[in-house]
């Protein structure tokens, strides 16, 4: 399971401040506690700062590499201010991200070819926005694969993003995501899935609990890649647990380390 560290992201308190400020040690210990906890990429996403991104991003990228040897996330809704993170970031960088929207396509898909990146890839078009149902994420997630494939980045750079959305807006919208992993991963050997969980829960009382319970339910159906909070523990030891259960973590090594540390006291 690929684990993206999300606590560096202008969205949440106390970043804003730390990126306008330049303040390096602050997101220098963000960086740090993600990694010791287990995350594999860390998110840089200064999208809120819409003045000064182009300058931010980079400025993330470089210091979070300085403190902890991981990729980033490069992370944001702006193609220039895109090129701008990657073109500092050392080694692969995961780059959040791209749709089957033209114009998105066209924006982000030159910086996956030059840069050599994975790639975040949304089941979003032009035709149908966030599809409502299952069939046609399916159907979306299969084409922009396809167009992906013809355009040189191969199954295993490439993660589909289900749409995570409430079910207190649709009691289906949990089933619509396990029934678009299922469908997508059955056509398409090698592909990988990431998302947040966080959003499946909005409005409902005992998020965690619903949170982790649709993770494991995620990767039994696929899922391979989170973008969440690793110090939540309840949700990683949700992980190991599953790794465990569904053979993916070889003689549970994984799992028993996690015990040994004392990650799974929850």
């Amino acid at each position: 399971m690929i684990i993206v560290g999300e606590k560096i992201n202008t969205s949440l308190k106390g970043v804003t401040e730390a990126v306008q400020a330049r303040d390096a040690d602050f997101i220098i210990n963000l960086a740090k506690y993600q990694q010791e906890f287990g995350a594999h990429y860390i998110d840089v996403n200064c999208g809120t700062l819409i003045d000064e991104e182009e300058e931010a991003l980079p400025w993330l990228v470089e210091v979070v590499q300085a403190a902890v040897d991981l990729p980033c996330c490069v992370d944001s809704p702006n193609p220039k201010a895109l090129a701008t993170g990657l073109k500092v970031h050392r080694g692969q960088a995961l780059i959040n991200s791209i749709t089957n929207e033209n114009q998105r396509y066209s924006e982000v898909l030159p910086l996956v070819q030059e840069y050599q990146g994975k790639v975040v890839a949304l089941v979003i078009d032009d035709e149908h926005g966030m599809p409502e149902t299952a069939q046609l994420r399916i159907k979306v997630g299969n084409d922009l694969i396809r167009r992906l494939n013809a355009d040189g980045v191969e199954n295993d750079r490439i993660y589909i993003d289900p749409l995570v959305q409430p079910i207190s807006s649709g009691a289906d919208m949990g089933v619509i995501v396990l029934e678009t992993i299922m469908g997508i991963a059955q056509m398409n050997p090698g592909i990988h899935f990431m998302c947040g969980m966080s959003n499946v829960s909005y409005g409902l009382p005992k998020r965690g609990l619903l949170n982790a319970t649709f993770m494991a339910l995620c990767m039994m159906a696929g899922l391979d890649g989170a973008i969440l909070d690793p110090g939540n523990k309840r949700m990683m030891a949700t992980i190991y647990a599953a790794e465990a259960l569904l053979n993916k973590d070889r003689r549970t090594k994984r799992y028993l380390a996690a015990f040994r540390s004392g990650l799974l006291d929850i």
